[in-house]
């Protein structure tokens, strides 16, 4: 009988150990809350180190929130149900001017050009923008409209 519990208990202390390195507590984590202004293929890093647990492995639980508007990603920032926002700067420049005390401050350009792409339906060998010329295009977000060229 000893033969038999002894096994069963070391296995049971094993898989204790092992699911307490595995399972952090979330309640001991840091909250933090992201506000993106629109999912980007620019912020692929971060989405790839959310889902592999990166950030629990710093102790942060990071939750990424979709908030549609530089304007609506600065009241939250500054409403401090997030805390922080990406977007650009026109929404803190807006509310500089505005002579707020309370402010944001832009502290990191995570992209250097607009994140938009053109795309075809076809192959266009050796590709420039006199070929746009007579295409219609088709912007890929609200504030974009279809545009003659």
């Amino acid at each position: 009988m000893k033969k038999v519990i002894i096994p069963i208990i070391i296995i049971l202390i094993i898989g204790g150990l092992t699911s307490l390195l595995f399972f952090k507590d979330k309640s001991d984590l840091k909250k933090i809350k992201v506000a993106e202004v629109t999912h980007s293929i620019f912020y692929a890093p971060q989405y790839v180190a959310h889902a592999l647990g990166y950030f629990e492995e710093e102790g942060l639980d990071v939750e990424l929130l979709l908030v549609p508007g530089a304007d609506k990603v600065a009241a939250s920032v500054l409403s401090g149900d997030v805390q922080i926002g990406f977007c650009g700067s026109e929404a803190t420049i807006y509310i500089y001017n505005q002579g707020q005390e309370d402010y944001l401050v832009n502290f990191a350009g995570l992209t250097k050009r607009d994140g938009s792409f053109i795309v075809s339906r076809e192959k266009i060998e050796n590709f420039t923008l006199d070929d746009l010329k007579g295409k219609t295009i088709i912007g890929g977000r609200i504030g974009l409209r279809m545009q003659n060229l």
